[in-house]
């Protein structure tokens, strides 16, 4: 009886880690359509970084980034931890002046 058990468990372990084995293919990438989707270039926005944050440099930022949703970042703000490829973040020092651009 030992014997049966061991070897349905096996073969369930067998089961479920066959589930996880990856082939050496890669996947597809995936293709850009144009959905009306913005994404957000940083880049773009490094001209804030030394200024003053304030509603009308974050809505430059914004814009020259293409983000669809921007937001001003304090240094104990707490943040979700969700990515947003569509999100600008001026992260600021404590007298508000931009110290890092960045996107998600």
């Amino acid at each position: 009886m030992p014997w049966k058990l061991a070897s349905l468990s096996t073969l369930l372990a067998a089961a479920l880690l066959s589930g996880c084995s990856s082939t050496s293919e890669s996947p597809p990438e995936p293709v850009a359509s144009d959905t009306g989707d913005s994404r957000c270039e940083a880049k773009a926005a490094e001209f804030a970084i030394g200024k003053q944050a304030s509603p009308q440099l974050l809505e430059q930022a914004r814009s020259r980034a293409g983000a669809q949703y921007a937001r001003i970042l304090k240094p104990n703000d707490m943040v979700t931890l969700e990515y947003r490829s569509d999100r600008l973040n001026l992260n600021t020092d404590a007298g508000l002046v931009v110290n890092r651009v960045s996107c998600g």
